[in-house]
């Protein structure tokens, strides 16, 4: 059951959150108009290779990782999209893009637009393409804790130097 260790983790850490259930959707923006919550208020994880080794990048749902922006921040000399194949095998308890955005659950960095901070909750993916988190941004800021700077754009991703 692909929600089952992130709500064990949340859980423990007696935190208030729910769960929404939506039909099936593979994209952030097309979950956010299936669940009515605006874009910018849900969060996409997108897994990035930061001089080879895997990171989340989280941005708004309606908004893309700029890559090149992501290498300054993160002080490395290549960021990349990583492949499905490159982690799929990191997550044997989500579906293939439906990763939440707890890089300590599965042993990398995350970092947050950002502009993600400036609603109370934070919504993304449990794990499943049919289910949906939200929960207080200052909860998931503490469990996360995400390295926060600004390398969300809009349009598509900008590929770094």
């Amino acid at each position: 059951m692909p929600f089952a260790t992130l709500k064990q983790f949340l859980d423990n850490e007696k935190i208030k959150y729910i769960v929404i259930t939506h039909s099936l959707g593979y994209t952030a923006q097309g979950i956010a108009a299936l669940t009515h919550i605006p874009g910018k208020e849900l969060a996409k994880t997108v897994i990035v290779k930061i001089d080879g080794a895997l990171a989340m990048a989280v941005v708004p749902a309606s908004r893309h990782v700029d890559l090149a922006m992501l290498k300054t921040v993160a002080g490395a000399r290549s960021v990349e999209l990583a492949s499905e194949k490159e982690f799929k095998d990191r997550f044997p308890d989500c579906e293939t893009g439906a990763m939440p955005p707890f890089g300590n659950l599965y042993g990398m960095p995350v970092f947050a637009d950002e502009s993600l901070a400036q609603d109370k909750e934070i919504a993304f993916n449990a794990g499943t393409h049919r289910e949906l988190v939200r929960m207080g941004w200052e909860d998931f800021a503490r469990l996360a804790t995400p390295r926060m700077s600004r390398f969300a754009a809009g349009g598509s991703v900008t590929r770094a130097a």
